[in-house]
């Protein structure tokens, strides 16, 4: 029974507070940590590989990118569900998605080879690609990491993770110190993926678990898929319109162009680990209260909504003001025309928190149909407009093809009846409004002491 007289204000010294604080801290400081391992990494590389090479290496991951989402079968949030739901079909649930996900690798390599083929990419960049697309093999074991999350535990996660990120991230320095090909670059690319399901593996046998144990169950596979195969299709709209931009680049203009883009968008989604982490950490709280009080699920879903705005808008605002020199300190002078790139592609980050965090009502209201069909929205509108602006305004167009796009994407939640009040929650914190009332409540109370 619901009971709408529940006390929504966070209570910060309660143990479910210090749990989902303790599982936030985990992996934030994870995520900390890779943000700026790669930033100086990836600075290095581009640096070394220069405008042309940097951009056919993101080309290849854009490309490979495009099918990706075939392999994950869309699940994550899903799995997490399921688990947090019922605990003791642990093997089941992780035994059939590993399954399917191998299953969906396999589809999903042979997928990008004929494509690659077909179109006739060069022999060497059809090697990238498919070495890329490899990765997806090994991401399978990754059902290990939704394991933990639903157990509120990442700092497990974190440790398989930084360690596979810190390996591949030393073997990338050492490429460049001894000058070593594109193609080991593209190699290590994958190895990471290798590195991080050893870490998986290590973790949950750390944890008296054995994968031995996993079960393949039909039926559980066939209820998995009923209700993922939206956010399928959802993940594969979401990789179209989220890569297609460095395709479509690479094939109106040069490939030093998607050099400059790449260099602009690695910035800006270094920044997209924040909704990520919060919203995986707290999705099983936010179920969790559906099942105690509407209200107090709203009232969670909204602070959600408020932070991560208010952190987006941060974000962006120092960014658009120091563009350039951002570009010529990390990069160098030789990447300035991502500088214009970085000042629009920054703004976007606002309408990708928010849909992070909606994604997860979403999901939590299984409208996942509704997922899709927004995302669907965004890909139309992306594609369209890189068609028409990238030849007239080079990479800057694609910039605002993707602000545009991802806007018109996570804001379309609000054509819907069921959704509408979610697209009045999320203006409300882009507007800060609910930050505001805070200011003014404190400074009136700070008034009344004296």
């Amino acid at each position: 029974m619901s009971n709408d007289n529940v006390n929504t204000k966070i209570n910060f010294g309660s143990e479910t507070f210090k749990r989902y604080f303790a599982n936030t801290s985990w992996m934030f400081a994870e995520k900390i940590f890779r943000t700026l391992v790669a930033f100086f990494v990836g600075i290095l590389v581009a640096r070394y590989l220069g405008p042309d090479k940097y951009g056919l290496l993101n080309y290849a991951i854009s490309f490979a990118g495009l099918f990706t989402s075939f392999a994950n079968l869309g699940m994550d949030s899903i799995v997490i569900r399921e688990l947090v739901k019922s605990p003791a079909s642990r093997n089941e649930i992780l035994g059939t998605v590993f399954r399917l996900r191998i299953l969906g690798s396999v589809t999903t390599i042979i997928l990008v080879s004929v494509t690659a083929f077909l179109i006739n990419e060069p022999t060497f960049n059809l090697l990238l690609i498919v070495i890329i697309a490899s990765a997806t093999i090994f991401q399978s074991i990754g059902v290990v990491e939704q394991f933990f999350q639903s157990r509120v535990e990442a700092k497990f996660n974190v440790i398989a993770q930084s360690t596979s990120f810190f390996i591949a991230s030393i073997l990338k320095v050492l490429l460049v110190l001894f000058n070593q090909p594109l193609l080991y670059f593209a190699i290590v690319q994958t190895l990471e993926s290798l590195f991080l399901a050893i870490g998986y593996y290590s973790v949950y046998r750390k944890n008296n678990l054995k994968l031995s144990e996993w079960r393949y169950k039909r039926e559980t596979a066939l209820v998995l898929l009923k209700d993922s195969w939206p956010l399928v299709l959802s993940g594969v709209v979401i990789a179209i319109y989220m890569k297609i931009d460095q395709v479509m680049i690479k094939n109106f203009m040069e490939t030093k162009d998607v050099g400059y883009y790449a260099a602009a968008v690695k910035l800006c989604e270094a920044w997209y680990f924040v909704p990520m982490a919060i919203s995986t950490s707290v999705f099983p709280a936010i179920v969790n209260a559906k099942q105690t009080s509407e209200k107090l699920y709203l009232s969670r879903l909204q602070k959600l909504y408020d932070f991560l705005a208010a952190a987006a808008i941060g974000i962006a605002i120092p960014v658009t003001l120091l563009s350039d020199f951002i570009i010529n300190l990390l990069f160098g002078p030789e990447f300035k025309p991502a500088s214009p790139v970085l000042t629009i592609y920054i703004w976007a980050g606002v309408a990708t928190f928010l849909g992070v965090a909606s994604s997860q009502y979403l999901i939590s209201e299984n409208l996942t149909k509704l997922s899709f069909y927004r995302t669907l929205i965004g890909m139309i509108i992306n594609v369209i407009m890189n068609f028409f602006l990238i030849p007239i305004y080079g990479i800057n167009g694609a910039a605002v093809a993707t602000l545009i796009s991802y806007s018109a994407a996570t804001f379309s939640i609000g054509l819907n009846k069921k959704t509408y009040n979610q697209f009045i929650m999320m203006m409300k914190s882009i507007l800060l409004i609910n930050l505001i009332k805070e200011i003014i409540k404190y400074g009136i109370n700070f008034k009344s002491k004296d």
